[in-house]
Formats: C-alpha cells, sequence, structure tokens
C-alpha cells in the first residue's frame, strides 16, 4: 500500500510538472502571438508614407503643373506635324518643350502612386494598397503609353515627326480634372463653364484646320479650288498665312457661317461631310449648352423679376397710392442691389444640420454674443439660438417697434441706422448702429416689469436697415431644453430693470402673475375642447363603422341561410327519386 500511494504521489507530481510546462509553452505563445502583433504594428506604421490627398490644395497645385504639358502637346504636336516650317525653325525649343514635359509626366506617375483613395471614411496610407489600386485602373496603362519613348525612332527617321510623340495626347484625363476642380473651386462657376466650352471650340477648330493643311499637303497645294493654293505664289508662302488661311476655312466649314470652294475630289468630298457631321452634332451641343448656362446666370434674377411683377399686379388690382408702391418697389431694387435677395433656408436646405450650424455659428455668433443677457449663456443654447436668427431689412421711414406694442421679438442691427423717437415722430432722442440690439427683457416676460411685455420707446429705420431678429417662441422653445440658463437669463434681466428702476419688486416677490395663470387654463380649457371635440368625432366613427360591420354580418347570416336550405331540398329530391324506382 506504501508502495501504491509513492507511486500515486509520484504520478501526481509528474502531472503538475507537465501541466507547468504546458501553462509556459502557452505562456511563450501568447508573448509570441504579443510579438507578432507587436511587429505588425510596426509593419503597419512603416508601411503609411507620406500620402497626397486629392481634396488638399497640394494636389491642385500638382494638376495645374501638369495641366501645361498635357495642354501644350494638345495645342503644338499636330500643328507642328501639319506644318513643316513650325517644326524645323524652332527644333531646339521643341525639343527643350517636349522633354520637360516628359519630366512632368515621369512625376505624376509618382504623384498617382502616393494619392491616397477614401477606404471606408479614411484615407488609405499604406504604399502597397496605393499601388495595387493605381495598377488596376485604365488610367494607369494609358500613362504607361503615353510615356513609351516611340520618339527614338527620330534617330532613323530624323526630327521632322513630331507625330511620333502623338500618344503624349493621352493624358488629356488629367486636363478634364484640372478643370473639374477648378470649376468646383472658383467664385464665378458659370464664366468658367463658358470660357471652358469656347477653348473647346478652339482645339477643335485648330485641329481642323492642321488636318485640312496636311490633306492640301498630300493632294498638292494648288491643285484645285478646294485645297490650299499654290505655296509658290510669295502670298501664300508664309507660315503665318498658312495657318490663318487653313483656321478661316476651318472656322466656315464647321459653322457653316460662309461659303468655302466646293471639293473635287473624292477624298475631299469625304472630309467635307465628316467636317460637317462635327459642326453640327459638337457645335449644336455646345451652343446649346452655352443657352443653358446663360439661362442659369440669369435664373436668380428671372425669379426676383417674377416676385416683383407679382407684386406690382397685386398693388394695380388693389388700387395702392402712388407712395406705397414707389416705396414697395425701392425696397426690391435694394435688396436685388445689396444681394440680400438669397433665401437662406433654400440655399442651405440640402446641408447636414452639423454643416448648417457650423455656417451659422461663423455668421452670427459674434452678433448675438453682444447683447448682455446672452454673454455668459453655455455654448449649447446660443448655437439653438443662433439657428433661430432671421434675416429682416426695413426702409426708410419704417417703424420697428412704437410705443406700447407688445413686444413678441428683439432685435441686433447688423446693417444700418435706427433712431429712438417721440411720438411725433419727428423728435429723434438716440440713434442705434451696427451692432446695437432693443427688445431683449421684453421676450424674456420677467415678472413684476412694470411695462410688462410693452414696448417703452418708438424705433424708426432712419434709411436700410438689416437687422436680425429673435422671436419670443424661438427663445422659450430653445429654454424649454435649458431650465438653469432660462432662470439665469431672467435674473440678468431682472438685474438690469433693477438697475433701471422699471421692476415693481413686491409683484415680483408675489410669484406667479395671475394673468399668467388665467392664460394657462384658458390654452388648457381650448386644449381639452379639442380633445373633446376629437374623441366625439372617433366615438361617431367607431359607432357608424359598428353598424355597418353588424349589417354585413347579417346579410352574411341570411345568405348562408338561403344556401342551406336550397342544399337541404336538393338532397331530399334526390332521396325521393331512389325510393320511387324502387316501388315502380
Amino acid at each position: 500500500k506504501k508502495e501504491e500511494k509513492k507511486e500515486v504521489k509520484e504520478e501526481k507530481k509528474e502531472e503538475k510538472k507537465e501541466e507547468k510546462k504546458e501553462e509556459k509553452k502557452e505562456e511563450k505563445k501568447d508573448d509570441k502571438k504579443d510579438d507578432k502583433k507587436d511587429d505588425k504594428k510596426k509593419e503597419e506604421q512603416k508601411k503609411e508614407i507620406f500620402v497626397i490627398d486629392p481634396s488638399s490644395n497640394l494636389y491642385y497645385n500638382w494638376l495645374t503643373i501638369v495641366a501645361a504639358p498635357v495642354f501644350y502637346n494638345w495645342c503644338m504636336l499636330v500643328c507642328r506635324a501639319c506644318f513643316d516650317e513650325l517644326q524645323m525653325d524652332h527644333i531646339k525649343l521643341w525639343l527643350f518643350l517636349d522633354y520637360s514635359s516628359d519630366i512632368v509626366y515621369i512625376f505624376d506617375m509618382f504623384v498617382r502612386f502616393r494619392t491616397g483613395f477614401l477606404e471606408q471614411g479614411l484615407l488609405v496610407k499604406d504604399g502597397k494598397k496605393l499601388r495595387e489600386h493605381y495598377t488596376k485602373t485604365l488610367q494607369f496603362k494609358l500613362d504607361v503609353l503615353s510615356l513609351l519613348p516611340t520618339d527614338l525612332a527620330y534617330l532613323k527617321l530624323g526630327l521632322n515627326y513630331p507625330e511620333l510623340r502623338f500618344n503624349r495626347l493621352l493624358r488629356i484625363a488629367r486636363l478634364f480634372e484640372f478643370f473639374d476642380r477648378t470649376e468646383t473651386r472658383t467664385n464665378y462657376p458659370n464664366m468658367f463653364r463658358i470660357g471652358n466650352l469656347v477653348l473647346y471650340i478652339l482645339i477643335i477648330i485648330h485641329w481642323n484646320a492642321c488636318i485640312y493643311f496636311a490633306i492640301s499637303k498630300v493632294i498638292g497645294f494648288g491643285t484645285d479650288s478646294w485645297v490650299y493654293p499654290n505655296v509658290s505664289i510669295p502670298e501664300y508662302a508664309r507660315l503665318s498665312r498658312k495657318y490663318i488661311y487653313s483656321l478661316y476655312w476651318s472656322t466656315l466649314t464647321l459653322t457653316t457661317i460662309g461659303e468655302t470652294p466646293p471639293p473635287v475630289k473624292d477624298e475631299e468630298y469625304l472630309f467635307v461631310v465628316i467636317d460637317f457631321l462635327v459642326g453640327v452634332l459638337i457645335f449644336a451641343t455646345i451652343v446649346g449648352n452655352v443657352g443653358s448656362m446663360i439661362s442659369n446666370m440669369n435664373a436668380s434674377r428671372a425669379e426676383f423679376q417674377a416676385k416683383v411683377d407679382s407684386i406690382k399686379q397685386y398693388m394695380q388690382f388693389r388700387k395702392v397710392t402712388k407712395d406705397l408702391e414707389a416705396r414697395v418697389i425701392k425696397w426690391f431694387d435694394y435688396l436685388w442691389t445689396n444681394k440680400k435677395t438669397v433665401d437662406e433656408k433654400e440655399v442651405l436646405k440640402n446641408l447636414p444640420d452639423k454643416l448648417k450650424a457650423e455656417i451659422a455659428i461663423n455668421v452670427h455668433l459674434d452678433t448675438l454674443r453682444k447683447v448682455r443677457i446672452f454673454q455668459d449663456c453655455e455654448a449649447g443654447l446660443l448655437i439653438e439660438l443662433v439657428l433661430k436668427l432671421k434675416p429682416t431689412v426695413f426702409s426708410p421711414g419704417d417703424y420697428i417697434c412704437k410705443k406700447g406694442d407688445i413686444g413678441r421679438e428683439m432685435y441686433i442691427i447688423k446693417e444700418g441706422k435706427l433712431a429712438v423717437v417721440a411720438d411725433d415722430g419727428i423728435t429723434q432722442f438716440v440713434v442705434l448702429s451696427d451692432g446695437s440690439y432693443f427688445g431683449e427683457i421684453s421676450i424674456l416676460n420677467i415678472k413684476g416689469s412694470k411695462s410688462g411685455n410693452r414696448r417703452t420707446a418708438n424705433i424708426r429705420s432712419i434709411g436700410y436697415s438689416d437687422l436680425f431678429c429673435l422671436s419670443k417662441d424661438d427663445l422659450m422653445e430653445a429654454l424649454t431644453e435649458y431650465p438653469e440658463a432660462k432662470k439665469a437669463l431672467e435674473e440678468k434681466g431682472r438685474q438690469i430693470l433693477m438697475k433701471d428702476n422699471l421692476i415693481d419688486e413686491e409683484a415680483a416677490k408675489a410669484g406667479a402673475d395671475p394673468k399668467d395663470l388665467e392664460e394657462k387654463v384658458g390654452k388648457l380649457e381650448t386644449a381639452l375642447d379639442t380633445l373633446q371635440t376629437r374623441f366625439a368625432r372617433l366615438m361617431a366613427e367607431y359607432t357608424s363603422s359598428q353598424q355597418k360591420v353588424k349589417q354585413r354580418l347579417a346579410r352574411v347570416e341570411t345568405r348562408m341561410k338561403k344556401y342551406g336550405s336550397g342544399s337541404l331540398s336538393i338532397a331530399e329530391a334526390e332521396g325521393e327519386k331512389p325510393a320511387e324506382e324502387k316501388k315502380q
């Protein structure tokens, strides 16, 4: 037994040793896994390279640089290929520009390999992913083709063959990308679009002129009336005359405005037919686009003019006085000349709420902070109020408020001058200018105010005035989520009234104003009345629906009875027939 106990103990010891070994192995494995994770993180950090954000200014500036050689190749290669004098007289300049553009093309490929793209909303910075993303695109193949050294054939054919470099034209996508990004960045997109279309027209005419001269050279100068005249004539031997004549012929043919010499040979007819088709299709499209652009440029003016015309018709129909009509028209003219016809809600409706709030904060927050009672408010409340500010414009002589009026809104002066005037409307006490505000106490409904919610002064616009308006309802709606801020605002307003001796302290201490309680009770009664009417209507609908259901059930029962009696009579008749047969 002792030996057996010893053996059991030894086995347990061995098992414990094995368990410890396994635990150590697992710990080592975990350590290795952690090391691998750390290595992966380090590798990922190493993989992160300098990446150009395609929405950054750096990328746009590089696009501007790349667009220059692309535009140069599209304009000059065809011209040099068709006009020999242009190529040979300035060969050194062309070689310098050609190989400079090639260097830019090569650098552009490196930039492409370092241009990031978004994956799950994040900019990818992994060099391997960037390379794979670029090499899988069609543009990569075109970029490689555009850099093939086809001009090595110069060594055998000579320098008079710039058409060998036509593969450089395959980078046209970079030029289009530059135009698209410029259109989104410029402050004058319509003007840019029109200029862009004019540029396309000029390039098409330019290429067509060069091809016309090349065809004339192949057929023979002066062989018929359609081709370019004989270059042996000094007047037509100059390079400038050759290009201008070809450009003139191309413009007349594509625009189909003037008459050109008729073609004589088959190839001439074919070229003219193609030109006419190009002119009809492309130029019709371009002219249509120009028309739509011009109409878009005038869309805001047309919409504004329609509003003015409808107001004029209404005033004439209602026989409004000429003075008032003139004031209304002047007010509209002021809005248009000062570019205040933009409906902010309509413009910003497509933006998410976060961006709307940021724009409103950027535009109005500094203005709102000038008001004394809002200076120490929390940021959330200020943002709520900023979104509720409404711009308003007043004409010369308009009263913003009169003494004794119920105050339902406060005003902040953005631009213009207002006068606090006597009851006669002439005597001026104070002139309010940009940044001033008034009416902030009346919208807080402070208990014990001697003036209540009534205006205490007459305020009149001296000239045209731009004001921001904040209504009492909007303020109270915003304050429902900020009860502490509401108490703080009321306390500030009470202190301001106490300084000006415009508060009845006994009434303020008395608590709630019975008038306010009466108003609340009245509101509750009206709400109860509406609920009762709705309940009565629902009960009537319920009873009518019950009656309809009962009627339908009664109809179903009668039909079932009819069908049941009919089936019984048929069964009885069938039972009687075999009995009669048996008797027979």
